[in-house]
């Protein structure tokens, strides 16, 4: 080790032993330490004593019941209030809506349910936690034809956490509320109550005919006795497992995730195929619990803070995923009656396009839009236009005629077949010039043989060369399959996210939004089950069946006698076969949508070969090579430079080598 080495260590270690000594801290900054830990500790066990079981006493029935006050009575006892807060209380009271004519009388702790519905839904309140027990969509079934419940008892949990100056929590999910119904039927209060001063209500309120539903918490008489965080924000936690409603499970699963949108921002998303997490910042305007079909949403007042987003994939044969929030809730405080009240709505329904996009048509500012319909997937961002100001407003239209839906479908087929006929057409013009430019092909291939690189590239070349002269361009046939693209992939997209495919039935299928089975059994057949499921699909097979034939017959029509590389030939044949196994658990519906464009294709493929002369389309290029030669432009001009490029460099190389071979 030389000498400068061991001075920069030294003075290395110098500078680390400095900068300790520097940073320790005082013996203020310690003592400050040890009291933070301190008062941490005592918060912990506060927090412990405040989360012991209740005491349960038995009735005559032998049901447990919650003696109450257990745990409320030590939360409240932190709030003080004077006559004038009870006063101000009531009066909060009368203000809220249709509760003028209800009556509160407190009952005694225990389990009570309270059905609030209207047209759509069926909601099952549950005086233990004051929560939502349950959520039946009335106009939909499950696939085994039961009724569909979004969840019911034990399968969600909603819980409001309050803390009191002493650290002591409130768990609303075990305590007992007492219902208080309004006179019309359309709102219930949950109220938790320690005293006629003090208590906390849970409002719902569903109006008719209607999937959106107010919620409103209301704390009352505890303004002086909460903690400062608790006044101004309620942490909120919901739990929810999904329950499998389709008969694809695997489909169901890929269409299943959380959507969320920041406040002002774009909607965005969680993974859907492994389990993930998102704690997130920034104010969020709502968040969904989706499935396929159908979806929970809560959307906030105002944006909800700190929020904390998970999604699991279970492998219980009744639950797809379980879904988990916690979020907080912005309170506001009414320094006049010692309130502190927060809101949300919730949406529990189908996940229906024109039903979510309904819910913005009343507020003008774009940036305060929920765009709640975002939720509906349908393709990616620089394709879901074609779906949203094309497909969908056709699509509704013919439902609104009440045709049932294979004919649906059917009409729909042709339009498309229809808007994109003269690309398809102007594709089939550009093989046809290619096919009856074969035999000059040949007799170039002929005249250049074999294989070696000057070869090829003079074979290329007397190409390029023959279709600049009659004014053909092999990449015209391509622009227009291009440009219908979008179209075809819009659709591909646009069936398994359309609801109104469900339970739907044509034919032989039951249900156009999931696979038709011809075949199926049970257990786990390797590679076959992986790729296929337990089924083979009808649809799939019959599509498949004509999609090869048209394929074959293609291929020889529009041979143009170009060489092609060893095993692209039969490339087309082996695509066609594994879109089989990528569709058959596809709906289908939309593999009945592929099987009829692919016989609209054959019809009119083999109609335009019947009405078009190839004899005319070759004398006219004939005719083409007696006009003045054209500077070759745009990818043609391209191509050919680049040809002369190639050969330029490989005339180099032959020299290179030659002289190297003549040193030798």
């Amino acid at each position: 080790m030389d000498k400068n080495t061991i001075i920069g260590l030294l003075l290395i270690t110098a500078i680390i032993i400095g900068f300790t000594i520097y940073n320790r801290p005082s013996k203020e900054q310690i003592e400050a330490e040890r009291m933070r830990r301190d008062s941490i500790a005592q918060v912990e066990t506060s927090r412990a004593q405040s989360e012991l079981p209740p005491a349960v006493t038995s009735d005559s029935s032998n049901e447990a019941q919650l003696v109450q006050g257990s745990n409320i009575g030590n939360f409240f006892s932190a709030g003080q209030t004077t006559q004038q807060v009870l006063s101000d209380s009531l009066t909060s009271l009368n203000t809220l809506p249709n509760l003028q004519d209800s009556t509160f009388q407190p009952s005694p702790a225990k389990k009570e349910e309270i059905v609030l519905e209207n047209e759509k839904i069926r909601l099952v309140l549950n005086t233990l936690g004051g929560s939502i027990q349950s959520v039946q969509l009335k106009e939909h079934l499950r696939y085994t034809g039961d009724n569909l419940y979004l969840y019911e008892e034990n399968e969600a949990h909603f819980n409001l956490d309050l803390f009191n100056r002493n650290s002591v929590r409130l768990s609303t999910e075990q305590e007992y509320f007492t219902p208080i119904q309004s006179a019309d039927g359309k709102s219930v209060i949950m109220r938790l109550q320690n005293s006629p001063e003090q208590y906390i209500d849970f409002i719902y309120t569903l109006p008719a005919d209607e999937y959106m539903m107010d919620f409103d918490i209301r704390v009352v008489g505890m303004k002086n006795g909460l903690h400062p965080e608790s006044l101004t924000n309620f942490r909120v936690n919901w739990d929810q497992k999904l329950r499998q409603q389709e008969k694809g499970r695997q489909f169901e699963e890929r269409f299943s995730r959380i959507h969320y949108k920041y406040d002002r921002q774009d909607v965005q998303k969680m993974s859907e195929s492994r389990n993930d997490r998102k704690e997130l910042s920034e104010p969020l305007k709502w968040f969904a619990f989706k499935d396929q079909y159908f979806t929970s949403i809560v959307v906030g007042e105002r944006p909800f803070n700190n929020t904390v987003l998970s999604s699991e994939i279970l492998k219980d044969s009744e639950y797809t995923k379980r879904y988990k929030a916690e979020v907080w809730v912005p309170g506001e405080i009414d320094a006049e009656s010692d309130l502190i009240s927060a809101g949300f709505k919730y949406y529990f329904g189908p996940v229906h396009y024109n039903t979510l996009k309904a819910y913005d048509q009343e507020i003008t500012e774009s940036s305060e839009k929920l765009e709640l319909q975002e939720i509906v997937y349908l393709g990616y961002r620089w394709l879901s236009w074609v779906n949203k100001w094309f497909v969908i407003p056709v699509f509704n239209f013919f439902l609104s005629l009440g045709w049932g839906m294979g004919l649906i479908i059917l009409i729909l087929t042709l339009m498309v077949k229809l808007i994109i006929s003269p690309l398809t057409y102007k594709s089939f013009m550009s093989s046809a010039k290619m096919r009856v430019l074969r035999p000059q092909i040949q007799e170039i291939e002929k005249k250049f043989p074999g294989k070696e690189q000057d070869m090829m590239m003079k074979r290329q070349q007397a190409t390029m060369e023959l279709y600049n002269k009659v004014g053909v361009s092999p990449m015209s046939g391509c622009l227009p399959m291009l440009i219908q693209m979008p179209v075809l992939l819009a659709l591909f997209f646009f069936f398994p996210s359309a609801i109104e495919l469900r339970h739907q039935s044509f034919l032989w299928a039951d249900d156009l939004s999931t696979f038709d089975s011809l075949i199926s059994w049970s257990g786990n057949i390797p590679l076959i089950t992986r790729f296929l499921g337990n089924h083979i699909s009808i649809f799939c097979l019959l599509m498949t069946i004509v999609n090869v034939i048209y394929t074959k017959y293609n291929m020889a029509s529009m041979d143009t006698g170009q060489q092609t590389l060893p095993g692209m030939k039969n490339m087309p044949i082996f695509m066609s076969i594994f879109m089989f196994f990528f569709l058959n658990n596809y709906p289908s519906g939309l593999n009945y949508y592929y099987f009829l464009s692919t016989l609209f294709t054959i019809v009119h493929t083999y109609l335009m070969k019947q009405f078009i002369n190839e004899d005319k389309i070759l004398a006219q290029l004939e005719e083409n090579k007696k006009k003045p030669k054209k500077k070759a432009s745009g990818f043609m001009a391209r191509l050919a430079e680049a040809q002369k490029e190639q050969e330029r460099k490989a005339r180099e190389q032959a020299r290179t080598n030659a002289k190297r071979n003549y040193r030798n």
